[in-house]
């Protein structure tokens, strides 16, 4: 497989759409469990979550990098500041700041979701989606780039495995620096 993976531009807008299919990828969240309340996300039907997904990727910096096999979308990841992802800065999260760490700090990105499409799960996608995201934080000026994975789902292809796997962070380099909960640490990697 050979994949080639962009910032989601409001071009590409429409191979995410195609990627996440009808119902928005994880019961219609589209990526917005980390970028809204839960009482904002509540209120927001699935498409006006889509919406906001749309409105973003005609942002000057992307809220995240899809995967491209011969042209067919295959995987995303969303990778932004910590500032774009509000509910993971909330003191009673899991990926909460560390102290002393400020999330409006802009050197400051998390990598807070992945989608994979189902039938390519298991291929090495991930690790790849992984390694442009950290190399895409850090040439939009990321000093510190950080997860918040999870250690073990109860399926290898679980979708409860959106926010990564411990094992993919540990390959690409990050280091656990928190764990609120066990099996969820906070991983961090240093790039400046």
């Amino acid at each position: 497989m050979t994949l080639n993976i962009h910032p989601v531009s409001a071009g590409l807008w429409p191979s995410l759409e195609t990627l996440f299919g009808p119902q928005g990828a994880c019961y219609g969240c589209w990526c917005s469990y980390f970028r809204l309340a839960p009482k904002q996300r509540e209120v927001l039907s699935r498409d006006d979550r889509k919406q906001l997904l749309k409105d973003a990727t005609g942002k000057p910096l992307p809220p995240g990098l899809i995967a491209l096999n011969d042209g067919v979308p295959v995987g995303w990841v969303q990778v932004t500041p910590r500032s774009h992802v509000p509910r993971w800065n909330t003191p009673r999260t899991v990926s909460r700041p560390l102290e002393g760490d400020d999330p409006s700090d802009p050197g400051l990105w998390a990598i807070s979701c992945f989608f994979i499409q189902s039938k390519r799960r298991g291929q090495g996608i991930s690790h790849a989606l992984l390694s442009a995201a950290v190399a895409h934080a850090r040439d939009n000026g990321a000093r510190i780039v950080e997860a918040c994975p999870m250690l073990k789902a109860s399926q290898s292809k679980s979708v409860g495995l959106f926010v990564g796997s411990v094992s993919v962070f540990e390959k690409a380099g990050f280091e656990r620096v928190a764990e609120r909960k066990p099996g969820r640490p906070l991983m961090r990697q240093v790039l400046a």
